[in-house]
């Protein structure tokens, strides 16, 4: 990056400082100084900070500090009362005041240059070669924070810290290291040029303000292709809450980006030929596809990840994403042949955890499969897994809290669901996170609640037929004879078929007690 400010541009690459075009003498350490300081103009710089990436932590005085300091500020024209450039925050540091414009430099390295930047085990091509990308990538870059709020930086820096270290966990996404991402403290920042000189497709970006007592935090995903902001949110709390509101924003923020960036990708997908669709796009196509729980949309689901598995066999979340397309037909009896598609579902999911058995989507999948044997502690204990590698993987720990209530732990399960509906509040699963709510009211025998939170989850979008059976048991199990007779004609005109032994087939309930009451009720309605 070249860094501009007044008259004078820094060249960090090509270790000069121009004013007006006209090169600058500087002595290395007074360049270092200076580069130091502007690369951080966000923040102030202190001395034991200098001292440590100038002169390799050796013992200098404050006057060799203050020397290089003054030398910096007359090559820029500056002095010590004026202080336009670098001004001296005593017995502190120093910080650069003047307004910092960056921009690519001329100069690049031979990976740029191709298209490509290596991280040791991928090739990740620039974001100016989209067609050739091979998973989602993304930068996160420190929040910004005026001069007059300096208390703040140091959350500007650690927030973003920790997001990285938690993106990190999500293993299809290509995430930029702290070391490079923090060299890019710009206020007016040109996305397309950090993409490229990033290798990254997205970027993530927040602003900290403070108004009287309250902390306020923008934060936006933006795609470096085009500059276009994909999601942004904002939060907002006392500043005496702040560490409060950190562990909010980081779990939400971790949660719409997991959500957003595959819908931005499907999108994007949407808009090319089928022909010209790479793995990752028709994954992330068949993923709009598979939480529609209907037999066409299952069946573009499982056509596209089985193009995702052609084009890339290693790809261990389309091999996920197969096993979940067969748990599917399973649960929801697209089939006849109902064993076979178990057997499928265990065996697609094995098949990604040998390529990566790390992935959250992955061990969710592989616990989903045991679900279907109606094996819940081995269900429970690959969705327990799922969540330790992901601790706000929202679809997760929904899995889990459903799996805990049908084995009898119901307050294990609200207090996950809880969190998995706080987390993911625009998921496309929320219906059954709210219908899981309900099942914990109703094995608890909290009959009006079950029937409110149930009822909820059948109403909501996208909602599948068996939601609509649990509403009409709870219904029933509440005293409302005439929604539980509603809820049950919803059903058999969706599927004439369905009975209570398909029911429990689908909700093995381990609590004889909690089983019989529902057993009650379905027989009443006539399944």
């Amino acid at each position: 990056m070249i860094y501009r400010f007044g008259d004078f541009e820094l060249d960090p690459a090509a270790v000069e400082l121009r004013g007006r075009g006209e090169a600058c003498s500087l002595e290395p350490q007074v360049f270092a100084i200076l580069t130091l300081l502007v690369e951080n103009h966000d923040r102030l710089v202190s001395k034991d900070e200098i001292i440590e990436k100038v002169w390799d932590g050796r013992a200098v005085s404050d006057a060799a500090i203050a020397s290089r300091v003054r030398s910096a500020r007359q090559a820029l024209g500056d002095d010590g009362q004026a202080q336009r450039f670098i001004k001296t925050v005593h017995s502190r540091g120093f910080r650069f005041v003047a307004e910092v414009r960056a921009a690519l430099g001329s100069k690049r390295s031979p990976a740029l240059q191709s298209g490509e930047v290596n991280d040791g085990a991928h090739a990740v091509p620039s974001a100016r070669q989209p067609d050739r990308v091979s998973r989602p990538s993304i930068a996160v870059l420190p929040f910004r924070v005026s001069a007059k709020e300096e208390r703040f930086a140091a959350f500007a820096s650690a927030l973003p810290d920790e997001l990285i270290s938690e993106l990190s966990r999500l293993r299809w996404l290509f995430v930029t290291a702290r070391g490079s991402s923090f060299r890019l403290r710009l206020a007016n920042a040109d996305f397309s040029d950090i993409g490229a000189v990033l290798g990254v497709r997205y970027c993530l970006t927040g602003a900290i303000e403070i108004s009287e007592r309250r902390l306020v935090v923008v934060v936006e995903l933006v795609d470096t292709l085009d500059s276009g902001v994909v999601w942004a949110d904002r939060f907002s709390g006392l500043i005496d809450d702040v560490h409060m509101m950190r562990e909010d924003i980081r779990g939400q923020v971790l949660v719409a980006l997991d959500t957003q960036i595959p819908f931005h990708e499907a999108a994007l997908a949407r808009s090319s030929a089928p022909g010209d669709l790479d793995a990752w796009s028709a994954y992330h196509l068949g993923l709009q596809h598979i939480y529609r729980f209907n037999r066409t949309d299952n069946a573009a689901a499982a056509h596209l990840f089985q193009r995702a598995v052609t084009l890339d066999p290693g790809f261990a979340r389309a091999h996920a994403g197969l096993s979940f397309v067969h748990f599917q037909t399973a649960f929801m009896r697209y089939t006849d042949d109902v064993p076979s598609e178990v057997r499928q579902a265990r065996h697609f999911a094995e098949r990604g955890l040998a390529l990566d058995p790390l992935d959250p989507f992955v061990n969710f999948t592989m616990g989903r499969s045991f679900w279907l044997n109606g094996d819940l502690d081995s269900s429970l204990s690959w969705l327990e897994r799922a969540t330790s590698i992901s601790p706000n993987y929202a679809q997760g720990i929904y899995a889990r809290a459903w799996t805990e209530v049908l084995g009898d732990r119901a307050n294990d399960a609200r207090r996950h669901v809880d969190l998995a509906m706080r987390l993911s509040p625009i998921d496309p699963l929320y219906y059954a996170m709210m219908a899981t709510r309900g099942f914990t009211h109703m094995v608890r025998g909290e009959d009006a609640e079950a029937a409110d939170w149930t009822e909820r989850g059948a109403r909501a979008p996208g909602a599948h037929v068996l939601i609509a059976m649990i509403a009409a048991a709870a219904q029933s199990l509440a005293g409302h004879p005439a929604r539980a007779e509603w809820w049950a004609a919803n059903v058999r005109e969706r599927n004439p078929a369905l009975s209570r032994d398909d029911f429990f087939r689908a909700f093995p309930m381990k609590s004889e007690s909690a089983r019989t009451r529902v057993l009650r009720a379905l027989v009443q309605l006539g399944f």
